[in-house]
């Protein structure tokens, strides 16, 4: 039966086939460390106790009609000030629109700049861009990283790139990487933007920045620094992405805000209302109301992030503990969000059957299958399938959990040749 063009061509979503393995041999008993699901077990990590209440209390309240097309008033005002506390960012209510989420967000963000035929630039690996170009009909130009700069494009990466392109496309912290920008990176980028942009003549498209900080909150040490804080003048140039579902361990609430210049935002706000994407109205009364006290969400952020940083440096020590022991083996110092970068050189090897493991994929499904450990290869990140780079996510694990999975790791490995 014929289907759109688009529709045909849609390209499935690696984590998503991982996924599926990993929970039909769960169904069948099997005891998996899944490290692949950018989610949080609600059961180790439950949202704030605060924020539950006045979620049940809202739905009690029977504010279960639609909300307005650009989130709550009392949200945005919420949020208004949050941006303002906490990184003196200065948007007005009306600068700021309400999603279910960070994903229509950057779906808006990419239709409302993106002509068929744009160019795109965003740095691989990285979260899903390629699927958004795709779906925008745009020229992708996939900048590779490398593990020197913590898979972070540097400005000497993109500086090839930018001539003509409409949108720059950055995450910090990133996933799937949990490595973030130092202040000096990140200023050469915006020098960078802001030198292409006095270029352009009047009747040209500008390059826009799409800079999703998701996970500012959850930073170990490492500074966050962001585009419009470095340069005020980058504020007519950058969209922000943000939300509660990693800051709050809240990700099936499906509260996200986007920000930015007015007439991206106005425009953004015209295309989700048909399509329906904004947070339910209970949902959103209630983050307003939990931000409406600060230490609220300090209180809450300060120690789910300990949490998660404690998961991820007993399975980078683990990793490095491997290492040590001579396996072919690496991962990079987590610097925040919640995700461990790590190598497994051993792509090319000869499994126990005698097949040989041709690529990440394989690579992943045989330590499925020998070790109950499951990863998500860097080429669901954009990044070649020769590449033996893989993402560990630490969100739905306890820590006895990663203890335990860590020598079922180490034999697997060792039975490789």
């Amino acid at each position: 039966m014929k289907v759109s063009k688009l529709a045909a061509n849609l390209i499935g979503s690696e984590i998503v086939k991982i996924g599926n393995e990993v929970n039909e041999l769960k169904a069948k008993g099997a005891e998996i460390a899944n490290l692949t699901i950018g989610d949080l077990n609600s059961n180790i990590y439950p949202i704030p106790a605060k924020l539950k209440e006045e979620i049940q209390k809202a739905y009690q309240n029977n504010l279960t009609n639609y909300p307005p097309a650009n989130g709550l008033l009392s949200l945005r005002k919420e949020v208004s000030k949050d941006l303002k506390n906490r990184w003196n960012l200065d948007y007005a209510s009306n600068d700021i629109l309400i999603t279910a989420g960070s994903r229509p967000l950057i779906y808006a963000v990419y239709k409302t700049i993106v002509d068929e035929g744009d160019k795109v630039v965003y740095p691989t690996p990285s979260w899903n861009n390629n699927h958004y170009a795709y779906l925008t009909s745009a020229n992708g130009v996939e900048v590779k990283t490398t593990p020197e700069n913590n898979f972070l494009p540097t400005a000497g990466d993109l500086r090839p790139h930018l001539d003509g392109a409409v949108l720059l496309a950055l995450c910090s912290p990133l996933n799937p990487t949990g490595t973030m920008f130092t202040k000096e990176q990140l200023s050469e980028i915006c020098e960078l933007v802001l030198a292409e942009n006095k270029k352009r003549g009047e009747n040209d498209k500008p390059l826009y920045l799409m800079y999703d900080q998701i996970y500012s909150n959850l930073t170990f040490g490492a500074k966050h620094y962001d585009p419009v804080s470095l340069f005020p003048e980058m504020k007519e140039y950058t969209v922000y992405i943000d939300g509660i579902s990693k800051c709050l361990a809240a990700t099936g609430v499906r509260v996200g805000w986007g920000f930015g210049p007015a007439h991206i935002i106005d425009k953004m706000k015209a295309l989700l209302t048909h399509v329906g994407a904004w947070a339910p109205k209970p949902e959103q009364e209630a983050t307003a109301k939990f931000y409406e006290t600060p230490e609220n969400v300090d209180t809450f952020v300060e120690d789910f992030k300990a949490k998660l940083e404690a998961s991820l440096k007993v399975l980078h020590n683990g990793i490095q503990n491997l290492k040590g022991k001579g396996l072919a083996v690496e991962s990079i110092e987590p610097m925040g969000a919640l995700y461990l970068t790590i190598k497994l050189d051993y792509i090319g090897k000869t499994k126990p059957d005698g097949s040989v493991i041709e690529n990440s994929s394989d690579l992943v499904f045989y330590l499925i299958n020998e070790a109950g450990v499951a990863l998500v290869p860097f080429s669901a990140f954009g990044e070649d399938k020769s590449e033996p780079w893989f993402r560990a996510s630490v969100g739905g694990l306890a820590i006895d959990e990663i203890e335990v999975m860590m020598p079922k790791l180490e034999n697997a490995l060792n039975n490789l040749k």
